[in-house]
């Protein structure tokens, strides 16, 4: 029975940690939008946890979104969010930062 437990354990613990892999890979995106200014702007989310994200990432997806123009950011908003996680056998925590920015490329 203790082998069984173990088991369920070790899968209910690598589902957890996919999980949340997933979501820290998928957060960085771009997306076309307007600007009160009626000029076309993006606005880039790069949540995720401490570990796998930062405001590197939100910089490095502006430049390839803008390319060699380069842009200006608008706007830029940080929420600390909560800490998140768990297994069968106990908590461990990733504390989930939201970030996105608001970008104009350079003509």
């Amino acid at each position: 029975m203790k082998t069984m437990n173990r088991a369920a354990l070790l899968a209910a613990t690598t589902a957890l940690l996919t999980a949340l892999a997933t979501l820290g890979g998928c957060a960085n995106s771009s997306t076309m939008t307007y600007l009160p200014t009626g000029d076309t702007g993006f606005a880039i989310n790069c949540s995720g946890s401490d570990a796998s994200t930062s405001w590197a990432e939100c910089y490095k997806k502006a430049g390839e979104t803008c390319g060699a123009y380069g842009y200006d950011v608008v706007s830029k908003d940080t929420d600390n969010g909560a800490t998140a996680g768990g297994s069968v056998g106990g908590i461990f925590g990733a504390n989930i930062k939201n970030r996105s920015m608001v970008i104009r490329c350079k003509q």
